[in-house]
């Protein structure tokens, strides 16, 4: 991509970010979006593509493109719809967090275990195993719905208290409110929640948790022990 400054851009943004994001997206590979490019269509002109997401993100002209959703059953009954976005918006995403993960993933509580590196849910079904014998009683709770109901400003503050970067901000704020376009052609304008299946979303969700429920916790129930993860519910 050339040179990696952003001279006479609103922001600056290396271009080696893009790329490195670019290079954390391909190893994860994906589905399309509504655009119904795929990664593999992406890459047949990359350098453009790759220059024309870096040049709109640096002036403040990107814009996300709507998210997919795409409707799952799930083995109990109902369904979750996880939400796709286009390739670009994937690079993008990353892009915000890896500015982000390094300054908070930090800061989280270390009971936290879910969407974070060198974690799994299976070091917290370990931790939790550990404590119960130490322990009468556990209790067992789930935030039902946490991706189509965690309120968006919260969310923005948290953001806010950890970056100083504007373009950061500016891009979560429109991610949060791209639109989402349903099997039936249907678009709707999410108010609150955060989609499901974003490269953004697990690092918005454990920012919004460690204020709201872990700090919390910590702050007002010292004594009372917890593992948080994230588990497949049937």
């Amino acid at each position: 991509m050339g040179e990696t400054g952003s001279a006479g851009k609103s922001y600056y943004i290396p271009k080696s970010l893009i790329w490195n994001a670019y290079l954390k997206v391909s190893g994860n590979k994906g589905v399309a979006g509504v655009d119904g490019q795929s990664l593999t269509e992406f890459e047949r002109d990359l350098r453009n593509n790759l220059f024309k997401l870096w040049n709109r993100m640096s002036s403040g002209s990107y814009l996300s493109g709507p998210v997919k959703a795409v409707p799952i059953p799930k083995p109990g009954g109902g369904t979750r719809v996880p939400g796709v976005p286009t390739v670009a918006d994937r690079i993008a995403q990353t892009a915000v967090a890896m500015i982000l993960e390094p300054d908070v993933d930090p800061v989280f509580h270390a009971d936290s275990y879910g969407y974070r590196p060198g974690k799994s849910a299976l070091d917290a079904v370990e931790v939790c195993k550990q404590r119960c014998w130490r322990r009468p009683w556990v209790v067992d709770l789930d935030i039902q719905g946490f991706f189509d109901n965690v309120p968006h400003a919260q969310i923005v503050a948290a953001v806010e208290k950890h970056t100083d970067l504007p373009w950061v901000v500016l891009y979560v704020k429109r991610w949060l409110v791209a639109p989402v376009r349903h099997p039936d052609g249907s678009r709707v304008v999410p108010v609150k929640g955060t989609p499901q299946g974003s490269a953004i979303s697990p690092l918005l969700s454990n920012l919004f948790l460690h204020y709201a429920l872990d700090s919390w916790l910590a702050r007002n129930f010292p004594v009372v022990r917890f593992e948080r993860g994230r588990f497949r519910r049937s």
